[in-house]
């Protein structure tokens, strides 16, 4: 029997389902915490061990390196190392390098990692100076247009409604476009989105090759779909081909680059796209505690996206503090010695986190940490294997590893990168200097752990193959310190203990947020930062940058406050109950999914089906189509018909909890599917 198999041992009832799910489409709604990564590996290795999926043939991709290579370690140590996991830019640019001399000529072009350079020329080449706030907003702008399958024209209509970069107007902004398009032809580069459009279009042109990706990946799993951008769906689309083996994996509540041209639509219509696709919701956060969920729930009850309510395994922990400082050098002060009071009684730097909403919050928390003696670690800058210091670093161990040694890894490692100036101790000072010492570190602290992990000496060319590994894949080494991070940088990421700084208005809503749907952004990005605390978390916001009084605590703080005085209103006694559980009425089997409880039955378990029924909306589904001059799957899927004949219902209540009618199709089809029962139901 499938339900004694040891991977399926462990996984909660809903990531069980999930597990069990190989065929077809799926849409898994996953809340913050609930273990979407465990039931992810897990139904990947259960297919391929029963034999439903061939794990050669499976291609699994993520949004970060991080979590890729978190994705892959998993699925080796589940059996199933064969897997490919990458994100979609590694995916696509190993394809690319790969077909490049059948549809093209001359060499592979170099793939640009920065695209400051570029865009400061085609900036000036338009009249507008090249400031370096200017060429990064300009390079976001770049990256927007591209992300959204914008030509010229579309992107011209669209600029007039986005905020664009200070002294930039939408006729610049579309000649920048087409200037750095041409400065990469000149060159002949290309950058990261330059990637997934040419294989997208590649595969779209060339059926040999097309057919050759369908061959080689049938099945996809995909992570945070709620990031899709326009781009990463059409070449998903192009990697599936006509076949439907796709399990999707996301939370609309966590949306939160909208800005960059992700969209939560894909995720929000899959079920439309794909009408077979069943939903599971993961709900139980295996994260937080109990108080920090507290926190979750009261921020999601008020965002615009249908939430998930997260539930609690009874993790027990601090409750949550509010404080407010009277400026920004108080707040950085008493935060550093929180810090320090945590590692004092045992608590990892490295398990600390300090989260704000700009980049440019962070220089006080450097400094009062430094003055204390913490280390720590800045998150979000340039990608770890692009930066100059690392390639100086892996250049200079490359060329000594000719010369061999016998001392330890991590010794000779000590000693090549002592002779570029990396010291043990961290340097006094921020910003460059100290990215530099801990790009190093970095590097020293691997080829410890490395050299620890093995019974025999490592040669150093052994640690070269695994940075240049690790370089194709972006998986950085970490330094263990104190991380200080935007809550954009710490998606993903999770912490024992978490202090969400700068939460005042202007900050976090920040302040050029206007529209009601920028607001509701920032109350998810507020709810990210929240579920990244395990254990503890902190909230807290200063009154003025230097002993001013202009500001406001955040109106989400005022949110929480509202809700936890409303729980605390309550009469005592217990909670409203839980919905009563269903059965399946064929097995008897508990139903956890909401497909299965509108049914009524598992989706193994036989139908009662009422041919007449069937066949008379089978026969008005066609006509209707071709009155319509549509598909018939859009009028109505099968699956949709189907249930209609085994619950023959009476009204449109009941109607409307058919899967497939939603509020649209029982306006247009609700009177006529009903008389049509009436008509032809047997008995």
């Amino acid at each position: 029997m499938t339900g004694t198999h040891p991977l399926l041992e462990g996984l909660d009832p809903e990531q069980r389902l999930v597990a069990e799910h190989l065929r077809g489409p799926l849409v898994v709604l996953a809340g913050a915490g609930t273990g979407k990564t465990r039931a992810m590996t897990h139904r990947i290795a259960y297919g391929a061990a029963t034999g439903a999926l061939d794990p050669r043939h499976v291609l699994a991709l993520t949004f970060t390196t991080k979590a890729a290579g978190e994705m892959r370690s998993r699925l080796r140590a589940l059996g199933a190392g064969t897997v490919q996991a990458r994100t979609f830019h590694s995916a696509a640019l190993r394809q690319l390098r790969y077909f490049w001399p059948q549809f093209a000529e001359g060499p592979f072009p170099e793939l640009i990692a920065q695209k400051a350079p570029l865009v400061s020329r085609a900036v000036q080449s338009v009249g507008i100076s090249p400031e370096r706030e200017t060429v990064r907003d300009v390079a976001a702008e770049i990256e927007y247009a591209a992300v959204s399958l914008l030509g010229a024209e579309e992107y011209a209509e669209r600029a007039q409604r986005r905020s664009l970069p200070e002294g930039v107007d939408p006729d610049a902004m579309v000649r920048v476009l087409e200037r750095y398009g041409e400065i990469k032809t000149e060159r002949r580069v290309l950058d990261f989105e330059d990637v997934l459009l040419v294989l997208t279009g590649v595969l779209g042109s060339r059926e040999d090759i097309a057919a050759e990706v369908h061959g080689q990946y049938r099945h996809f799993v995909v992570d945070e779909f709620q990031d899709v951008s326009p781009l990463q769906y059409d070449l998903l689309m192009r990697w599936l081909g006509r076949r439907d083996s796709l399990c999707v994996v996301g939370d609309p509540a966590q949306t939160i680059y909208t800005f960059a041209g992700a969209s939560d639509r894909y995720l929000r219509r899959l079920p439309v796209d794909f009408p077979e696709a069943q939903e599971i919701r993961l709900v139980r956060n295996y994260r937080s505690a109990e108080p920090i969920i507290g926190v979750a729930n009261a921020v999601l009850a008020r965002t615009a996206r249908s939430p998930i309510r997260l539930r609690g395994t009874d993790r027990t922990g601090p409750a949550p503090a509010f404080t407010e400082y009277a400026d920004d050098a108080a707040e950085a002060e008493a935060v550093a010695a929180r810090i320090a009071a945590e590692i004092g009684g045992g608590r990892r730097a490295g398990d600390i986190a300090v989260l704000f909403r700009t980049n440019s919050q962070s220089r006080l928390f450097e400094e009062a940490l430094s003055a204390r003696g913490v280390p720590y670690v800045l998150r979000g800058g340039e990608r770890f294997f692009a930066r100059r210091e690392v390639k100086e670093a892996i250049a200079i161990m490359r060329a000594a590893s000719g010369r061999g040694g016998t001392d330890p890894l991590d010794a000779q490692v000590r000693a090549i990168l002592s002779s570029i100036g990396w010291t043990p101790a961290a340097p006094g000072a921020q910003g460059a200097v100290r990215e530099r010492w801990e790009s190093l570190t970095a590097l020293v602290n691997l080829a410890q752990d490395t050299q620890e992990k093995s019974a025999l000496p490592v040669p150093l060319t052994a640690f070269i193959a695994e940075l240049d590994d690790r370089a194709e894949h972006q998986f950085a080494p970490t330094v263990d310190g104190v991380t200080l991070a935007s809550v954009h940088a710490a998606k993903g990421l999770e912490w024992e203990s978490v202090h969400l700084v700068g939460v005042s208005e202007g900050l976090m809503p920040i302040g050029y947020a206007e529209t009601a749907d920028d607001i509701d952004e920032e109350r998810r990005l507020f709810y990210v930062a929240v579920t990244r605390a395990r254990t503890a978390l902190s909230l807290s916001w200063s009154k003025g940058r230097r002993g001013g009084s202009g500001r406001r605590p955040s109106r989400f703080v005022s949110e929480i406050q509202a809700e936890r005085r409303t729980t605390a209103a309550a009469p005592a006694g217990p909670r409203s109950p839980a919905p009563a559980p269903v059965k399946c009425r064929v097995c008897a089997r508990l139903l956890t999914t909401r497909a299965e409880r509108n049914r009524g039955r598992c989706a193994e378990c036989p139908a009662e089906v009422d041919d007449a029924v069937l066949e008379a909306v089978i026969h008005w589904r066609s006509a209707k189509a071709e009155e319509s001059r549509l598909p018939v799957f859009l009028v109505l899927s099968m699956p949709t018909v189907r249930e209609i004949a085994e619950k023959r219902p009476e009204g449109l209540d009941e109607l409307g909890r058919v899967n497939g009618i939603g509020p649209l199709k029982l306006e247009q089809y609700g009177a006529e599917l009903l008389e049509l029962v009436r008509a032809h139901r047997s008995g």
